[in-house]
């Protein structure tokens, strides 16, 4: 059993993750909200991880990052100031949340991290210009301190396309939107989140003892094809 720090684990992603760790790992939680489930394996913590002190978690073997943001406007309507926002919560938090907990981190058992970009940083879309921006600091931190940590703590991130969360309730708002998001990818569908929480267990266990540094596109074929 591992004991798993999860930022930002009652919604959407995030919680997908909690439910997919929970049954067979320690799971701390960290978000401003409580996730519904409840689990003996389950501990949270209320916390805004931009605004607060993160809480002290002695042991430690695995960190997942998952607050984000999807804020599509044109660049004449994006302020300095959604920048700055975007670039706060996406990567600031993250690196706060490394900083904070990378000594447990270094004495886990087979520790690593993981974080969480975008397509929008490998494909160029319109409206994505601060978000994409801050993604791809992330992907740049995931390859940095894969290098830096190397070979005690291991950091990857996954990529994700459009994915059916609160989070992308405006892109999926009607019946027509929906199916215009699907023909857009090559396989004419988007993600659930168990499929990202999938690949985040996969990530952080036993079996990615080999793989650090990398960015993982679940992107539906929108970014490897064009058809």
């Amino acid at each position: 059993m591992k004991n798993i720090v999860i930022i930002g684990g009652s919604k959407g992603i995030g919680n997908a993750i909690v439910n997919s760790l929970i049954k067979s790992n320690k799971v701390y939680n960290i978000s401003r909200t409580e996730p519904e489930i409840k689990h003996e394996n389950l501990t949270h913590y209320s916390c805004n991880v931009l605004e607060d002190d993160l809480p002290q978690i002695e042991n430690i073997d695995t960190l997942i990052y998952c607050p984000g943001s999807i804020n599509l406007k044109p660049i004449s309507r994006l302020s300095l100031n959604d920048f700055r926002e975007d670039f706060e919560i996406n990567v600031i938090g993250a690196v706060k949340s490394i900083q904070h907990y990378l000594p447990q981190l270094k004495k886990g058992n087979t520790p690593s991290i993981l974080l969480f970009s975008t397509v929008a940083s490998k494909l160029g879309m319109p409206f994505h210009a601060s978000v994409a921006a801050a993604k791809s600091a992330i992907e740049g931190l995931t390859k940095s301190l894969g290098a830096e940590l190397a070979p005690t703590i291991r950091v990857n991130a996954i990529a994700p396309t459009v994915t059916d969360t609160t989070l992308a309730s405006k892109l999926l708002r009607n019946e027509k939107m929906i199916e215009n998001i699907k023909e857009r990818h090559p396989l004419k569908k988007f993600l659930n989140p168990e499929e990202v929480a999938n690949m985040a267990e996969f990530l952080t266990s036993e079996k990615a003892a080999s793989i650090s540094g990398q960015i993982f596109e679940m992107d539906c074929g929108i970014v490897s094809f064009k058809i």
